[in-house]
């Protein structure tokens, strides 16, 4: 891209690494704005690389650097694991602790991180507001270089309905249950499911279920391009969350931005404009017998879905699209002013 230039310097973020990155970075004029994305185990070490924290904290503090931290997911919660996650879930509040106390500029990816995070900030009057998050794929309009070779071997397949995410641990135990019988007594339906741990996901399910072993196909991780030609195949995506659907969840973000009818979860983390927007369907998280129902009451409403799929497209471009969270960064708020907005 013309004016921009990438310099991947971080390597494995250690202190060598982090070293020589503050090296590259004196070497531009003050002032310097580093935009950081908070997500713990996104940064190594088993996610405590607390290291990283307090060379964020060295640059705010003692390099004269702005300091900008995206907390796109704050830390583990306490007493969903074992005893070994709770104790990783108190050293990233350490962690997040450093990090409130270098940010210049705070940006939380849904409005319920603002309370959470309050406490950590041990006083401080940092400024806090909402940044969107966009789509990660973007939506490629031709979709003709991607041939039907799943889930039409032999099958009269009238239904695609598609699942795209990581399969972790909590959601794919959501989706155990929910595949049977969205499936079983379905002939004319097919499940796709995409991203990374999808293929290992597939086996689990027909290794639980063999006779869907023809009815669920699974693309594995795929170019970005790609994955937008299959998303687009699908007549309904499942996106089943724990604690709900809500701005952070870049997966729904996909569904969204393609005009795909989204079946999803509400929870504790639902911003209540999801309900408000008419481009979802909501379900009780602990609900699987209602979710099962809406789908195949969707399924069989073809002129409800196309009104879904066009309040979806609407909803993304106005709420979340990558030129409001580009307005807003630019927008720079006073580092003063610690309203939270949404």
């Amino acid at each position: 891209m013309d004016g921009m230039h990438i310099h991947p310097e971080l390597g494995k973020i250690s202190l060598s690494d982090l070293w020589r990155v503050g090296q590259h970075l004196d070497t531009f004029p003050p002032p310097r704005r580093l935009l950081m994305q908070w997500v713990p185990h996104g940064y190594g070490y088993k996610s405590m690389n607390l290291a990283f924290c307090l060379w964020l904290w060295h640059r705010a503090k003692l390099a004269g650097d702005e300091l900008d931290v995206m907390v796109h997911e704050p830390f583990l919660a306490f007493g969903e694991g074992s005893l070994k996650q709770d104790a990783v879930a108190v050293i990233h509040r350490i962690m997040v602790m450093v990090l409130l106390n270098a940010a210049t500029r705070l940006w939380i990816s849904i409005p319920a991180w603002a309370h959470l995070l309050r406490p950590y900030m041990l006083g401080r009057n940092v400024s806090v507001r909402w940044l969107p998050v966009p789509s990660n794929i973007e939506c490629i309009s031709n979709t003709a270089a991607a041939e039907d070779s799943l889930c039409s071997d032999g099958l009269a397949i009238e239904h695609k309905l598609g699942h795209f995410g990581t399969f972790g641990s909590s959601i794919s135990r959501i989706l155990e249950l929910l595949i049977p019988p969205l499936l079983r007594d379905h002939a004319n339906r097919c499940l796709i499911v995409m991203g990374r741990g999808s293929k290992e996901f597939r086996l689990s399910m027909i290794n639980r279920n063999p006779g869907l072993k023809e009815r669920i196909e699974a693309t594995g991780e795929i170019p970005a391009g790609e994955l937008s030609q299959w998303i687009q195949k699908c007549d309904l995506m499942i996106q089943p969350y724990p604690d709900g659907v809500s701005g952070r969840r870049t997966t729904a973000m996909v569904a969204l931005s393609h005009g795909i009818p989204l079946v999803t979860t509400k929870g504790r983390l639902t911003e209540e404009v999801w309900s408000e927007s008419g481009a979802v369907v909501l379900l009780p998280s602990n609900d699987l017998e209602r979710f099962v129902d809406a789908v195949n009451g969707l399924l069989s409403e073809e002129e409800r879905r196309r009104g879904m799929a066009l309040r979806a497209r609407q909803f993304y471009t106005e709420r979340f699209a990558l030129n409001h969270t580009i307005e807003a960064l630019r927008s720079v708020p006073n580092p003063q002013s610690a309203t939270c907005h949404n």
